[in-house]
This record gives C-alpha cells, sequence and structure tokens, in this order.
C-alpha cells in the first residue's frame, strides 16, 4: 500500500514586520486584514501539531497546495522553504503555489526561486509548470493557478498553454500503469469558489478532464474540507479539497486539518481511500473518519493499463 498525505493553506508565521515601502498596493489591504484577524485565525501552534501528526503517520509522500505566504513578501520565502523543510525532503515533498505565494507581481517567481526542489518534475522540461512526479503507483501532476490579483480578489487562472501541456501529460500518463493525481490550489470546477476567488479558466479545465481524464484531483484554497466529481472519459473524477493547516475553524471555515490518502492494490487493481485527520472536541488531533469518494472510477490494472 502506498499512502500520501495532502495539506494546503499553511500561512506560514509569524508574518515578518514589512517596511512602508513594502505596503504599495494591494499589500496594504493584505496587511489590515492581516492584523485585524487572520494572524489570530491561523495559529503556529496548531500548524506544528498537524505537522507532528502527520510526520507520525509517516506517509510515502507528502503534497502542500499552495499559501505558504501571506503578502508575498521576500521576507517570507526563507520561512517557506524551512516550512516544507521540515516536512520531509524535495523527494518526498511537492509543492504548488497558491494566491497568497503570488499576492503581487514577482512575488511567486521570488518563491518558487526559494523553494524549486519540491516544486519542479522527475524530467526537466520548457516549463515549471505542469510538472510530473512518480512516486510508487501514483504520478503527481503539479498545476500553477496562482497568479496576481487586485485587492480584494483571489482568483486564480491555469491559461491555455498550461492547460494545454497538462493534457498532453494527463493523456500519456494514462498509457502507463499509474494513478494519475492532479494538485491545484483553487478549485478546478466551475462553482468551486465565489466569483473573485474562483479558478476563472474552469470551464477550460473541466473540459480538458472531461477528454482525458484523471483519477483524483486534489485542491485548496477554500479552508474547508469537500468533495466534488468531474466527468471523465471514463466515469466521474473525484475532487478533493483539504482544510487550511493551520486556521483555528469558524463560521466559514473548518479547523485545521489535512487529508491521509490510501492506494490500495487489489489483485492487480489499484483503489483510492481517504481520511481526514484534524482537531477533536478535545483540541487533539486525530482521525476524523473516511472521506466518501467512491463515487470516482480510479482504479487501473497493472498489466495491460485497463481503467476499472
Amino acid at each position: 500500500m502506498f499512502r500520501f498525505a495532502h495539506l494546503t493553506d499553511p500561512h506560514v508565521g509569524p508574518l515578518p514586520r514589512p517596511a512602508l515601502r513594502h505596503l504599495l498596493g494591494k499589500r496594504i489591504t493584505g496587511y489590515v486584514n492581516w492584523r485585524r484577524g487572520r494572524r489570530e485565525a491561523h495559529d503556529m501552534d496548531l500548524l506544528a501539531a498537524l505537522v507532528r501528526d502527520l510526520r507520525e503517520q509517516a506517509p510515502d509522500h507528502i503534497v502542500c497546495t499552495g499559501d505558504v505566504c501571506n503578502l508575498g513578501l521576500a521576507s517570507e520565502w526563507p520561512s517557506s522553504r524551512l516550512f516544507l523543510d521540515g516536512l520531509g525532503s524535495h523527494d518526498t515533498v511537492s509543492f504548488v503555489p497558491g494566491n497568497h505565494d503570488a499576492y503581487v507581481p514577482g512575488s511567486l517567481e521570488g518563491l518558487l526561486e526559494a523553494v524549486d526542489p519540491f516544486a519542479v518534475g522527475d524530467e526537466p522540461g520548457l516549463t515549471r509548470f505542469p510538472f510530473v512526479r512518480r512516486r510508487g503507483p501514483v504520478a503527481f501532476i503539479g498545476l500553477s493557478s496562482a497568479i496576481p490579483t487586485a485587492p480584494f480578489v483571489a482568483s486564480g487562472r491555469l491559461g491555455r498553454t498550461q492547460t494545454k501541456h497538462a493534457e498532453a501529460c494527463l493523456a500519456a500518463l494514462a498509457e502507463e500503469p499509474l494513478l494519475r493525481v492532479v494538485l491545484i490550489h483553487h478549485p478546478p470546477h466551475v462553482g468551486g469558489a465565489p466569483t473573485g476567488r474562483n479558478l476563472v479558466d474552469a470551464h477550460r479545465f473541466e473540459a480538458m478532464i472531461a477528454r482525458v481524464g484523471a483519477d483524483l484531483i486534489i485542491h485548496g484554497h477554500n479552508h474547508v474540507g469537500s468533495v466534488s466529481f468531474l466527468e471523465g472519459p471514463h466515469g466521474p473524477v473525484p475532487v478533493v479539497g483539504a482544510p487550511s493547516a493551520s486556521d483555528r475553524g469558524g463560521a466559514l471555515t473548518h479547523p485545521a486539518g489535512y487529508h491521509l490518502f490510501r492506494v490500495h492494490d487489489e489483485e492487480g487493481r489499484f483503489r483510492i481511500s481517504a481520511e481526514l485527520r484534524g482537531l477533536d472536541a478535545e483540541g487533539v488531533f486525530g482521525s476524523q473518519g473516511a472521506i466518501d469518494i467512491s463515487g470516482n472510477t480510479a482504479h487501473r490494472r497493472v498489466a495491460g493499463h485497463v481503467r476499472g
């Protein structure tokens, strides 16, 4: 059995005190929001407890789907790298960025330079995204929906070129005896987030999945656990969102948690199961039960590459 963990939106803190020259444009609104409440919502003690629990589970691979930063400050990049290093080696940890990582022009490029080993594929390509990482029976396909946006906007975009390359990757991987797991920050389906927070080209992503399929799509951004399905060429594809890894929880969010996925080999066929691990009523991390992704057809024969 192969196991991988998915955490997202850690919003690593504490936020370094920015210089006044760095609080121009969108960052001033973000800094005010942080001072008014976000710094209280994202608890680094909770994040540390989550990471301890995750490491105790000893998954074979760990995926982080973005928002390690808060305002995309250069002073946040070293702590973001330190956080990923704390999860494991770059061979056992994969990262794709979120909207806070691309808060203003230049933020994303600086962060990716700092965390480069975690956000590249096994084989060098012409573009960073999509990347492909083969680990055990799984191929992780990393996408970036992170773009700079105007104040009070947190939307994302893949773009035509990245979507085209992703389709080619997924089509080629369908010929291998691997489960294809897509990593993205924003919910990639139409209606997955409100206007202003959504993936603006989700319709294009949905059409691509309808043509070539995937076995599982995991994302963050909404700070809630969720399960949806997209139509693939051989049946529904599960789209699973995770809570923030550091959020105390409230009316619009779930308490801090992460997902643990298991890939079962059943007589030459693969099956995926999922579990939420998070805070219980007493504030202790543990299993919160299975996640129902039974509407999927994420099975493959090891021999013959036939989808179930």
